[in-house]
């Protein structure tokens, strides 16, 4: 299949397709006319990155996943322990957007958000010191 069929059947875009491609994820065959041509085993690769991708699976860790999965004698634990890094490395994200969540509700009510100038929002994103509520 092109590789516009190819974005249909994954949920990918052109360019991403391509993009993989080009850093040697996934290679497409060529048609007897030079264009990609998609195989079942192509999709199947694109479709597991994408859902790996979509699990905060980096790009390194998706190329090794992809060797895993073409591995017959793969072991379950390889598989398990880059799981197990991924999701440390979510949590780790997940602490810091909770201590961006803290930070942008303190500035948010620090500020009156009346007819004033005055506003902690912007003092704060400034690094300007911002008064003591009271």
């Amino acid at each position: 299949m092109n590789i516009g069929r190819a974005a249909e059947a994954t949920g990918l875009s052109v360019k991403t397709i391509r993009y993989y491609e080009e850093i040697g994820l996934v290679d497409a065959d060529r048609a007897a006319n030079g264009y990609r041509d998609f195989g079942e085993r192509q999709i199947t690769q694109l479709r597991m990155l994408a859902q790996a991708r979509h699990l905060g699976f980096g790009l390194e860790e998706c190329r090794r996943l992809l060797d895993l999965n073409a591995d017959p004698d793969r072991a379950s634990r390889d598989v398990r322990a880059l799981a197990l890094r991924n999701l440390d490395a979510v949590r780790d994200k997940i602490a810091q957007l909770r201590a961006l969540e803290g930070q942008l509700e303190s500035l948010i009510t620090q500020c009156h958000g009346d007819d004033a100038p005055d506003c902690a929002i912007l003092d704060g994103l400034s690094g300007a010191p911002t008064p003591a509520k009271g």
